[in-house]
């Protein structure tokens, strides 16, 4: 993939030294309001899936786990701070006195409706980058100068990152077979599995949508045809004035967005430029939108914004190695900014 600071040198590096190097913390989309059916518990764990973390509670309390609401899914191999919502007649005492390996309820308070996918604003971010390739000052001031660029409009490029494909970076494979229904080794996935593998693969032709407006330097220039979304109050449109809408995007008022293909999702104005670029990969996979129909409500599609302003950053020098903080909204991945910073080994070209 290509970096939107490629004229500036990395600082290399490793992340994930230890799992206090790697901190994500939720910015909640609305507190528990102190009344309702539904506990919010407020959660740190360590070296634990969500996923994992919320098959525990559902052991422990006796429920079912698809009855326990989370609003993202957080890193595994990190000290992260999320919501979770357990379903009633459970009590805020109950969730108080859970037990659980690798993971304390921090506070637990009442509200009326189970969390939800997406319910939250976004995630803040601490990260502490070891073994550089630099003495810590100059890290330092690399690290700033490519934050400055990720600062300015359009912002960071917002790539999916390498743990939306898998340890072994086949996910999107088997989720294209899903969408194809080609037969492949091993068991049908079903359930959260087959709908992460067919997001992998939403995922990965994103990714190479926005690898190549970047390479054709398209990054930041609107094109005929393309949907654009409201930074301030995230609507889309699709652009029939070039001219404005380039000076609304130059102010930071819009973002280009790219495709999550599906069976409904908003497309560029037809025989437009925008369409023909969306058309071309989907005729390189050799498939249609309507391919993915039969995968009903998995693969509805959306539309994902191609960059992402940071906000909150700033860098700073610890005993041989950087501290980064940032904020990014909800959805965003934390490892694609640092691979712009770090360049090294552990992100290559």
């Amino acid at each position: 993939l290509p970096y939107l600071s490629a004229d500036l040198p990395g600082i290399g590096g490793r992340l994930r030294s230890s799992i206090e190097d790697f901190q994500v913390e939720e910015i909640p989309a609305y507190l528990p309001s102190g009344e309702g059916d539904h506990i919010y518990a407020w959660v740190e764990k360590r070296e634990m899936t969500t996923a994992v973390l919320i098959r525990d509670i559902a052991r422990q309390l006796e429920i079912r786990e698809s009855d326990i609401g989370a609003a993202g899914m957080k890193d595994k191999y990190a000290v992260t701070r999320q919501m979770l919502s357990i379903p009633p007649p459970t009590t805020p005492e109950q969730v108080m006195a859970l037990e659980l390996a690798g993971a304390t309820i921090l506070s637990a308070g009442r509200h009326g409706n189970k969390l939800r996918t997406g319910h939250l604003k976004g995630n803040r971010f601490v990260l502490r980058v070891r073994r550089l390739d630099c003495p810590v000052d100059e890290a330092v001031e690399r690290t700033q100068a490519i934050l400055d660029v990720m600062a300015k409009v359009p912002g960071a490029p917002n790539w999916y990152g390498a743990q939306r494909f898998g340890r072994a970076g086949d996910n999107s494979r088997v989720g294209k077979a899903l969408v194809t229904q080609t037969k492949t080794s091993g068991k049908t996935p079903r359930g959260r599995q087959r709908r992460l593998y067919i997001s992998a693969y939403q995922s990965q032709l994103f990714n190479d949508y926005l690898e190549a407006r970047l390479r054709d330097n398209l990054y930041s220039t609107v094109v005929e045809g393309d949907v654009l979304q409201k930074r301030d109050s995230g609507g889309m449109f699709v652009s029939e004035d070039v001219a404005t809408e380039q000076g609304r995007f130059d102010q930071g008022e819009l973002s280009l967005t790219g495709p999550m293909f599906g069976h409904r999702m908003k497309c560029p104005s037809p025989d437009s430029p925008a369409e023909d670029r969306e058309s071309s990969i989907l005729k390189r996979e050799e498939i249609e939108l309507q391919s993915f129909a039969h995968l009903s409500k998995l693969a509805t599609g959306t539309r994902r914004p191609l960059s992402v302003l940071l906000e909150g950053a700033e860098v700073k020098a610890l005993d041989q190695a950087v501290e980064v903080r940032f904020t990014l909204p909800s959805g965003s991945y934390a490892t694609a900014i640092m691979r712009e910073i770090m360049k090294g080994e552990n992100f290559p070209n």
